[in-house]
């Protein structure tokens, strides 16, 4: 496939059997192809439900459905996560137009946000930011239950026509486009022949721009497997496998360099 924008990824057409997300230690976590489509659907019509649209930012956390600790002063990469709702989040969101920023600062402007029930309290938002929780209930009335909700959404692609040169990640360092992390995916690809049916562990974290490109986007792109926990795997995304930093950073060298 010849992909333009996030949401091409998860296309009607791409629905099928193969897994898509698979946990090692929790099998009955993982999602198909159709699952995986149809949620990033769901997520995206809840996003926008919430006020989610184009040029809007969603902070979501990426943390354990419960975690055992309070937020941590950075981004970890722990044994179980990610979890299927973040990485829905931001491919719902991309399906919308509006950016994600992973992990962001404990006062948080932009139009959603996304993090585990137990730490809401946690946050300060600006004034229309709506937060999600994922491994609720959440206690507070005006916090939205995440799979609740997104559990009774529309399972229809949303209609939004994205530019491939919107945004879909922010990070402290700067901005990439849905069309920068689609071109650092095909190449990686090409590097590291990933193949459909490939599992790709994810253990760097996903603020990382190379982290998506590989671990996320790559194994979408080609028909893969992005994997949590265990040895099984083909590829690895940090934790002495592949840099996150030669995925973004081969690539961009590729193209800036001379004629």
């Amino acid at each position: 496939m010849d992909p333009e924008v996030l949401g091409d990824l998860v296309a009607p057409e791409r629905r099928g059997e193969t897994i898509a997300y698979r946990r090692a230690d929790d099998p009955a976590r993982s999602h198909t192809y159709e699952s995986f489509c149809a949620t990033a659907w769901k997520t995206a019509n809840l996003l926008r439900l919430y006020g989610v649209h184009a040029d809007t930012t969603v902070g979501v956390v990426d943390a354990p459905k419960r975690p055992e600790r309070q937020p941590p002063t950075g981004p970890t990469r722990q044994a179980t996560t990610p979890i299927p709702e973040v990485l829905l989040a931001f491919i719902g969101a991309g399906t919308l137009g509006a950016s994600v920023q992973f992990d962001p600062a404990s006062s948080f402007d932009g139009g959603a946000l996304l993090c585990p029930a137990a730490w809401t309290e946690s946050y300060e938002t600006s004034a229309g930011c709506t937060t999600l929780a994922y491994g609720g209930p959440p206690a507070e009335p005006e916090v939205v239950h995440f799979e609740s909700e997104v559990w009774s959404e529309t399972p229809i692609a949303p209609p939004e026509s994205v530019s491939s040169d919107a945004t879909a990640l922010v990070t402290t360092a700067g901005n990439h486009t849905h069309d920068e992390l689609l071109e650092s995916a095909q190449a990686f690809i090409e590097d590291s022949g990933l193949e459909a049916g490939d599992a790709i562990s994810i253990d760097a974290e996903l603020s990382h721009p190379g982290t998506l490109a590989g671990g996320v986007v790559a194994p979408l792109l080609v028909g893969g497997t992005m994997h949590v926990g265990g040895d099984n795997v083909d590829v690895r995304i940090g934790d002495n496998g592949v840099d996150p930093n030669r995925i973004i950073q081969d690539h961009s060298d590729e193209r800036n360099s001379p004629t």
